[in-house]
């Protein structure tokens, strides 16, 4: 019984260590601005990669609340640095809830992709779709919430808004190839640092 509770510690005392320090990174990221990356209209981020190592490395719960975390910090980001399509990510269903998806689904598909041999292929994978649950969830309801809005915003045809958001999307493969190349030898390395397999 003292064996379980010690180990629960033990699991503990890490998780509060891997939390503070991935919170620590999305704060300097988010509240310096470095997280953010002005391509005009909106801003592209990093900030997604702390997420999907959390997840990664300790779980949903972990993942999402440093989701949570980069959400706010988008909406704090719209408020202080905005940009004509701002007022999109007041709205938490944008800014917030993808953002806390990013940090559920790459430990899912990492759980339950049926390639357990191939450690780096399925950490690989779980990050590039993290990354694509944050382009495709955050363009997917500005396309779906405000692509009138957006388009006037820009003083652009929907068309031509509906063409700007398709170029969000496939500026996605860049996002996952990023987060691939930074969250898998981090992730590795931790790993191998605690002696997981």
């Amino acid at each position: 019984m003292s064996e379980k509770v010690l180990t629960r510690r033990k699991f503990s005392t890490r998780q509060i260590t891997t939390i503070g320090a991935l919170f620590a990174i999305v704060i300097v990221l988010g509240a310096t601005g470095l997280g953010f990356i002005p391509v005009p209209p909106v801003n592209l981020t990093i900030m997604h990669i702390p997420v999907i190592v959390g997840s990664l490395l300790e779980g949903p719960i972990v993942g999402g609340m440093l989701g949570f975390l980069f959400g706010c910090f988008s909406m704090f980001h719209a408020i202080n640095t905005p940009t004509p399509v701002s007022f999109i990510f007041l709205n938490p269903v944008v800014s917030i809830l993808p953002r806390i998806l990013i940090g559920v689904t790459p430990y899912l598909v990492y759980k339950y992709l049926n390639i357990k041999k191939y450690t780096k292929i399925r950490i690989g994978i779980a990050a590039a779709v993290g990354s694509f649950t944050n382009t495709l969830g955050v363009v997917g309801l500005m396309y779906a919430l405000y692509l009138n809005q957006y388009s006037q915003a820009l003083h652009i045809s929907t068309s031509a808004a509906s063409k700007t958001m398709l170029f969000l999307v496939l500026n996605g493969f860049n996002s996952a190839g990023l987060s691939i190349v930074v969250a898998l030898p981090i992730v590795l390395a931790v790993r191998k640092v605690r002696g997981s397999k």
